[in-house]
């Protein structure tokens, strides 16, 4: 299924434009324990409804952005940069 994404830069693109990175989430500590490392690094919460997840901008200008989607529809709620998502 295709939809739009917005980059703060380029505007409008299809979703193609961009690689999917995964779901947003708190990193551990570095000096956490292995066991939070492997649950942040293979878990996933799989949320059917809205979440937020990275995307990186590929095929326009290369930035990172946080966008809020629903994943049972595909629609963008919001997109932002890492540092202005709260």
């Amino acid at each position: 299924m295709s939809f739009l994404l917005r980059c703060p830069y380029c505007g409008n693109r299809s979703v193609y434009e961009f690689r999917f990175g995964g779901e947003l989430k708190e990193r551990p500590r570095p000096e956490a324990a292995d066991d939070d490392w492997l649950r942040y690094t293979y878990f996933k919460a799989n949320r059917a409804g809205v979440q937020k997840e990275w995307w990186y901008h590929r095929a326009g200008c290369g930035a990172w952005i946080v966008a809020v989607r629903n994943t049972l529809s595909n629609e963008v709620l919001e997109t932002s940069f890492p540092e202005e998502s709260p």
